[in-house]
């Protein structure tokens, strides 16, 4: 840090709210959704809008200071957050506005899909997002986003319009198809390596009650379910999505008898005409769940169902990959591995990305694997710290076991800290392009707390 003037200046410029170490909130404010990942930042710049945006790029590139940027917190190696930096926290940033005859959906880039989903469901629109609606809208987007949508509408990235991006120099540009085409392209899945995105413009799809929710089987059926959902979700028309998972049934609102029962599902959402939902469903009931709550259910319930059981705080492991085939080797593992789930709260899902998904091309946005059918994450999860070894070796080994049926790279979104040659697995191909757009707008990488893309300047 140069000197005690330079930092009164930044506060002088600046809004929102810098917190220091020595603040009293200071403990609270550096806590991020993963209770694994405690890292001490030297300020946390609260931002208010832009301009404030633009203060703390220039304050931490003018000082030299690790920057690391929070949205919603939920990443999932904590890279929302740094030690001895500056976290640019955009929380305040935290807008959603309807356009009820375009159908468009502008949003700030510190909003989180809750206030999304609340925002757009009187206009019967929705934006394709995750399955935990407290999930920050940057994060997810930026890295590409998975969810309930994917099959019908693609992933998120393929419904950004345009983007507004304050660049490492301190400036402030727009990004679509026709502005900044390069940087639009990048943002669509290159994470956030190229600027600090203060609001998204995406297109809406017509979603309002869908017709959706688990299907599960006690934990033995594990082999049968796996490989007929495996064909069938494949097969299956776009109205239709569903993810498969490995859980254990934590308590209220389910049953009293399944609680703390190790079982395995799939959790769906049915964008067809509910006339037809029994028809479509028959074949899935045929199977005879042990457990079927599936019916009418508003689009912002569906995303936020999980909420309640997986709080901000938990301690969290990760492994992911992408999948193209789950061959019946891969079986043999799920069901192992599904048999050992180490706590109540790890799970495993395989989430399908085919169907619209799959119609766009692998070169058209930085996310490469276009022709994979799942992204899969396995991630060991529990309260206590006192657990980490525990939850972290079940996900290590569960993840060694599996990943030689795999497509090579991961979802970023899904990845901690693998090192470089893991994000370059995940993108392939597109990699020196983002390379050569990382060289154009962020030559020094100033934005590096991230799944990084090197500059070669």
């Amino acid at each position: 840090m140069k000197n005690d003037k330079m930092i009164d200046e930044f506060r002088a410029n600046f809004r929102g709210k810098i917190i220091n170490q020595s603040a009293k909130e200071y403990a609270e404010a550096k806590k991020v959704y993963n209770g694994m990942i405690n890292k001490n930042p030297r300020f946390i710049a609260i931002c208010n809008d832009v301009a404030d945006v633009i203060t703390a790029v220039n304050f931490g590139r003018t000082n030299n200071l690790l920057i690391a940027v929070r949205g919603g917190g939920h990443n999932a190696g904590g890279l929302g957050i740094c030690d001895d930096g500056l976290v640019i926290d955009l929380s305040k940033i935290n807008f959603v506005h309807v356009d009820g005859k375009a159908k468009t959906v502008r949003v700030g880039g510190g909003t989180t899909w809750g206030d999304v989903d609340h925002a757009t469901h009187p206009f019967k629109l929705a934006v394709p997002a995750g399955i935990i609606s407290t999930t920050g809208v940057g994060g997810l987007t930026l890295g590409g986003g998975v969810g309930y949508l994917s099959r019908k509408y693609g992933l998120t990235i393929d419904s950004i319009l345009e983007v507004d991006v304050v660049l490492a120099d301190g400036s402030f540009v727009r990004a679509s198809a026709k502005e900044n085409e390069d940087l639009y392209w990048a943002i669509r899945g290159g994470g956030g390596n190229f600027g600090i995105i203060t609001s998204f413009l995406f297109q809406g799809h017509p979603v309002h009650t869908s017709f959706g929710g688990p299907t599960l089987w006690y934990i033995d059926k594990t082999e049968k379910i796996l490989k007929w959902y495996r064909n069938f979700i494949q097969n299956a028309g776009e109205d239709l999505y569903g993810f498969f998972a490995s859980l254990t049934i934590p308590g209220p609102p389910f049953p009293e008898e399944l609680h703390g029962k190790k079982m395995c599902g799939v959790i769906w959402n049915y964008l067809g005409p509910h006339s037809e939902a029994d028809e479509i469903f028959k074949p899935i009931r045929e199977l005879k769940p042990d457990f079927d709550h599936v019916g009418p259910v508003p689009y912002p319930a569906l995303n936020s169902m999980f909420d309640v059981f997986y709080p901000s705080g938990l301690q969290w492991y990760w492994r992911a990959d992408f999948i193209k085939a789950i061959p019946d080797e891969a079986v043999t593992q799920h069901v192992k591995y599904g048999n050992e789930l180490p706590t109540p709260h790890s799970t495993m899902h395989l989430y399908p990305i085919n169907g619209k998904a799959h119609k766009v091309g692998k070169n058209d946005t930085p996310w490469a694997y276009r022709d994979a059918n799942w992204a899969q994450v396995i991630v060991g999860v529990d309260p206590d710290p006192a657990n980490n070894d525990k939850i972290t070796k079940w996900t290590k080994d569960y993840y060694n076991a599996i990943h030689p049926y795999s497509a090579g790279g991961a979802y970023i979104n899904f990845m901690m800290d693998e090192g470089e040659d893991r994000v370059r697995a995940s993108y392939k191909d597109n990699y020196d392009r983002l390379v050569t757009i990382k060289n154009k707008f962020d030559p020094n990488n100033l934005f590096r707390v991230n799944q990084n893309i090197k500059p070669t300047k």
